[in-house]
């Protein structure tokens, strides 16, 4: 199969006819062999049953229906699992998305040799309340994932190789970094198509401004998982050790200057009475418990079954060796044989 559709939805009954059939034609311009994967998300309005007379009408269009709204990003990771086709074409419902761009997302996957290609929607028919933040979410994203060549990295029209979705796990919001978490897994080979952005026909956004608070969290999630998720301890370990250190510099500090005014004739106070004493020793537990910290990661990674989990791309196995061995025991089989049978008397 060339080509797997991917359009996670919710709520968008009223755009699921007019797409369908612009992807329908589309295909059938360019003689692809496809699927069309609807993951319904929970919708409270009539788009399963659309769904259900579009897969009546043409097989071809499939649908996975949660009992519950969980989010795109489980709606992606749905799509992803269960496509089948040599590329894999993700976009929204809501006709933002032009379907005319696959053929060109198909080529740069096939002929231009990308893992995933993202879309840009340069020119946009938003407010300046979300294209400025936008802007800036997007700047962030390229700076700590180093993917530099991205100028939309929450696109939802995007084309993957089929390696590519196999490979990755799109959990919790991750939607809005895929490109992060295929660089993550060893798929570098990432490009950018820019696209054409669609003024929103029927129906309203799903999301809020949050989204741009919790995007933020998320990339810091991704970033400590890509630099300490298997190496806990180069985290927590050196900033334990510089706190317990500091911590114990300073108790060293704050005694060795009552000793000294002790010794010289000068009025003097308990250490108790310093509140540097207490600093000091809040730095050296707060180091400590660090420490642990990322000795407990490391010995749960050490313990855990992905401790030594590695994406393969390829592999070359020496088989020729023991084929060679085995046919070489063949052949002095009927050598073997005619030593251990006696000669027999001809037949008269």
């Amino acid at each position: 199969m060339d080509i797997s559709v991917v359009i996670p939805l919710y709520n968008e009954a009223e755009s699921l006819p007019e797409l369908a059939e612009w992807i329908e034609r589309v295909m059938d311009e360019n003689k692809f062999s496809y699927e069309v994967l609807f993951i319904n998300d929970g919708s409270t309005d009539d788009s399963w049953d659309v769904i259900k007379s579009l897969h009546a009408r043409n097989p071809r269009f499939k649908g996975v229906s949660f009992r519950r709204n969980y989010g795109k990003s489980p709606a992606l990771n749905t799509g992803f699992d269960k496509a089948q086709g040599n590329v894999v074409i993700t976009m929204d419902a809501d006709l933002q998305d032009s379907p005319d761009e696959i053929p060109e997302l198909y080529r740069m996957i096939t002929a231009d040799g990308y893992d995933l290609v993202s879309g840009w929607k340069k020119k946009r028919y938003d407010p300046l309340s979300k294209t400025i933040p936008t802007k800036l979410f997007n700047a962030t994203a390229r700076r700590v994932s180093g993917i530099h060549n991205l100028h939309d990295f929450n696109c939802g029209l995007k084309a993957y190789r089929h390696d590519v979705v196999k490979h990755i796990e799109v959990y919790g919001d991750m939607h809005r970094y895929v490109p992060y978490l295929a660089k993550i897994a060893g798929f570098t080979r990432i490009g950018e198509k820019e696209v054409k952005h669609r003024a929103r026909k029927y129906g309203t956004t799903k999301f809020g401004l949050d989204r741009f608070v919790n995007g933020y969290l998320d990339l810091l999630t991704l970033w400590f998982q890509a630099k300490f998720g298997v190496k806990p301890m180069h985290f927590f370990g050196l900033l334990g050790s510089l706190m317990f250190l500091l911590g114990f510099i300073a108790v060293i500090v704050v005694g060795g200057h009552k000793l000294y005014s002790m010794y010289s004739g000068h009025s003097y106070r308990l250490v108790t009475d310093s509140p540097y004493f207490y600093l000091a020793l809040t730095s050296m537990l707060l180091g400590t418990q660090l420490f642990l910290t990322g000795f407990l990661g490391e010995l749960i990674i050490r313990h855990s079954n992905d401790r030594n989990h590695y994406e393969i791309g390829d592999e070359i196995t020496d088989d020729a060796q023991p084929a060679l061995e085995a046919r070489t025991r063949v052949d002095q089989l009927p050598d073997q044989i005619a030593k251990t049978v006696p000669n027999q008397p001809a037949n008269p």
